[in-house]
C-alpha cells in the first residue's frame, strides 16, 4: 500500500529526511514513533503529498505521487494533529462539502456521514457550527471526514490527543476494523502504550533517519531484550543512537 524509495528532504543546508525506504503492506496497521524533531511529522507531510520531497519516491497503492497526484491522494484519508475545520460549517456541512471534494454520491454522503457522525457520537450536534466543539469533538469530526470516502489508507498523526477512554477506545477499534477490511493505517503517535497494543509493525524515526523497523516482539529482540515495555524499548534504541554518535565525534 506504502512504498517509500529513497525519500530524503533538505531546507537548504539542513537535512530534515536522509534518503528513507518503507513498505507498508494492506491491512496492516504501521505505527511510525520518535521523538519531537526526529522527521515524523516532514515524512507524513511528504507521504500525504501536502510535501514534494528533495529526492525519492512515494508510492501509495502503486501510484507515483508525484506523477499523479490526484489519483494517490484519493486513496489517502489524512487526519492532521491538529486538523484544520471550517468552523462556520456545521459537521454535516463539512461532511457533504468532503464528500464533494471526493467526488461522492451525494446520497451516499449523506448517509455515509450519518453513519459515522452517530458511530463517533456526534448525530446529535451534527448541525451545530463547528466552532463550538470541543477539541475530541472536533479530533472526532476530522476522523469522520477522513473515512467518508472510504480510503484506502489512513493517516493519522496523534489521534488520541484530547480523547476520553472512551472515545480512545473507539478510535482504535476503528482502526483495527479498516485493517481486517484489508485497508492500511499509518499511526503517528507518541502514545508509545496504544503503539504496542494496536500497532502491527512500528518503525523508529531519529534525527532523519529510520533506526529500527519491524514488530514489537523483532525490534525488542534487538535493541532491547529484557524490556518490560515499548516505551523502555525506544528509550534504550535513543540512549543507543546518541552513544554511537558521541563516540564518533569522540
Amino acid at each position: 500500500m506504502i512504498r517509500i524509495e529513497g525519500v530524503a528532504k533538505r531546507y537548504g543546508g539542513f537535512q530534515a529526511l536522509h534518503p528513507l525506504n518503507l513498505h507498508v503492506k494492506p491491512g496492516e496497521i504501521f505505527g511510525f514513533l520518535g521523538p519531537n524533531g526526529a522527521g515524523k511529522t516532514t515524512t507524513i507531510r511528504i507521504l500525504s503529498g501536502v510535501l514534494p520531497p528533495t529526492e525519492g519516491k512515494v508510492f501509495i497503492d502503486g501510484i507515483d505521487m508525484v506523477a499523479d497526484p490526484v489519483a494517490a491522494k484519493a486513496r489517502i484519508g489524512y487526519v492532521p494533529d491538529r486538523p484544520y475545520l471550517y468552523e462556520k460549517l456545521t459537521a454535516r456541512e463539512l461532511l457533504s462539502f468532503v464528500g464533494g471534494l471526493f467526488g461522492v454520491d451525494p446520497e451516499v454522503a449523506r448517509a455515509r456521514g450519518e453513519e459515522l457522525l452517530a458511530f463517533h457520537g456526534l448525530t446529535e450536534f451534527g448541525d451545530r457550527l463547528i466552532e463550538g466543539f470541543s477539541h475530541g469533538m472536533k479530533q472526532r469530526l476530522s476522523l469522520s471526514a477522513a473515512l467518508l470516502h472510504e480510503p484506502k489508507l489512513l493517516i493519522v498523526d496523534e489521534p488520541m490527543v484530547g480523547l476520553d477512554p472512551r472515545g480512545a477506545k473507539q478510535i482504535k477499534d476503528v482502526f483495527r476494523e479498516i485493517a481486517r477490511s484489508g485497508r492500511t493505517v499509518f499511526l503517528c503517535t507518541h502514545s508509545l502504550d496504544v503503539a504496542q497494543e494496536v500497532c502491527d509493525r512500528l518503525g523508529i524515526i531519529n534525527r532523519g533517519r529510520i533506526v529500527a523497523q519491524g514488530t514489537y516482539d523483532e525490534i525488542r529482540a534487538g535493541f532491547g531484550e529484557g524490556a518490560r515495555d515499548l516505551e523502555e524499548v525506544f528509550l534504550r534504541i535513543l540512549n543507543e543512537q546518541s552513544d554511537v554518535e558521541q563516540e564518533i565525534k569522540g
